[in-house]
């Protein structure tokens, strides 16, 4: 028998018992579907952590203080005050494998602008900020290099700062007041929306680092330092650089530790990447059961088939068709049985991904190769487990088969 007409009575056989072959599907549409489901919705999650990093700079290492001990009782890490500007000015001239830095200073204040006023995070930072934060300018500008030695009074708004300041207008060219110093508004940062901890990184107004220390704080200390690795493999190296060169500014002896400490994205990222790929490789296992359960019920099913076509296998077997034409016959059977619930369980698969996607404002990264390897997993199946069934059949004997009842 040719494959195409072996094709077309497996699709026969099938149609004819639509309900039942339906049935026999169910557990590898549902396999499939979990698959492709999970598999979609954890590598979205991933591509949205990664994005998530992404957007608190390039390359970023922050330097903090370390914890403020005090008669025996240690405070939380970054409680010190070991950083100073100076000590961003220092890494900005001695370490070569960084691209840029900035000094931090964070503030919460009352800000008042005519007759609106708003409580919001005011930040000191360097004329580099945006470029080591990925910010965008969407009017005016930021400030520049000589705003920031000048101490000049001026600042940039984030967009939740316009709108609760001055109504979603723009706001270049007014004044604002912080601790009654009044600054110019030169510039509004496009919108980042809310960080992974829910904060709303709009809500910030920017104003030149000595200006903060000096106008809005003590003075003396900052609260970290940001640092722009020129390239992501030169991180590791320019943390020992950073950490040599602030020692040294310290006058750290050997042994002592440091008043100091250095994070990167790079720890964040592989933490989160670990944590959702074992959580999707937990949870795609388990839909790989789901998968052998199915398999069990098409090798079930085949069976049941089997012995209810005994008759028609021994009227082929007695009409000239061979042992290897009746396996075929049935194994064609199993693997278009699972190849059919594979393809409804991708679609199925792929709807729900969306759908859950849209419901939890995940993202949903949708990976051909995990296509395919469903597709040829399930074919694997309906082979595995339709072989026995299949070679059941082909080993039947005709004049008995002819005799069953």
């Amino acid at each position: 028998m040719k494959w195409q007409k072996l094709i077309v009575v497996a699709l026969r056989s099938i149609a004819r018992n639509r309900l039942r072959s339906l049935l026999t599907m169910l557990g590898i549409i549902i396999g499939v579907a979990s698959v492709i489901a999970l598999v979609a919705l954890g590598e979205g999650s991933q591509a949205d952590i990664t994005a998530e990093i992404d957007s608190m700079g390039t390359n970023l290492i922050i330097v903090v203080p370390a914890s403020a001990d005090r008669g025996g009782v240690r405070g939380s890490a970054g409680s010190s005050t070991s950083l100073s500007l100076d000590d961003a000015e220092t890494i900005k001239k001695e370490v070569p494998t960084v691209a840029n830095v900035s000094a931090e200073i964070r503030l919460s204040e009352q800000v008042v602008a005519g007759n609106s006023n708003w409580n919001t995070s005011v930040r000191g930072v360097s004329e580099t900020f945006p470029a080591i934060r990925n910010y965008q300018m969407v009017q005016g500008a930021f400030f520049s290099e000589r705003d920031v030695k000048a101490k000049a009074k001026v600042a940039v708004l984030g967009q939740t700062v316009v709108d609760e300041l001055f109504g979603g207008q723009n706001p270049v060219g007014r004044r604002i007041r912080i601790r009654n110093v009044p600054f110019q508004v030169i510039g509004v940062l496009g919108e980042k929306g809310q960080n992974g901890m829910g904060d709303d990184q709009d809500d910030v107004i920017m104003v030149p680092a000595p200006t903060a220390l000096y106008r809005l704080s003590d003075g003396k200390t900052v609260r970290g330092i940001l640092v722009s690795a020129a390239t992501p493999g030169q991180i590791a190296e320019a943390k020992a650089q950073v950490t040599t060169v602030l020692r040294k500014a310290h006058r750290l002896r050997d042994g002592q530790e440091n008043d100091f400490s250095l994070r990167d994205q790079s720890e964040i990222s592989n933490m989160a990447s670990q944590v959702t790929g074992t959580l999707t490789l937990l949870l795609s296992a388990i839909a790989g059961v789901s998968l052998m359960v199915g398999g069990i019920g098409v090798m079930n099913i085949m069976l049941v088939s089997v012995t209810e076509r005994t008759r028609e296998i021994g009227i082929r077997l007695a009409i000239g068709a061979r042992s290897g034409d009746i396996l075929l016959q049935f194994l064609i059977e199993a693997v278009i049985l699972c190849l059919c619930g594979g393809l409804i369980g991708i679609v199925t698969g792929l709807g729900t991904a969306f759908t859950l996607g849209q419901v939890m404002g995940s993202g949903v990264v949708v990976n051909p190769s995990v296509i395919l390897l469903s597709v040829g997993f399930t074919l694997a199946v309906g082979v595995f487990f339709g072989f026995y069934p299949a070679r059941k059949a082909a080993n039947l004997n005709p004049i008995e088969a002819l005799r069953y009842e």
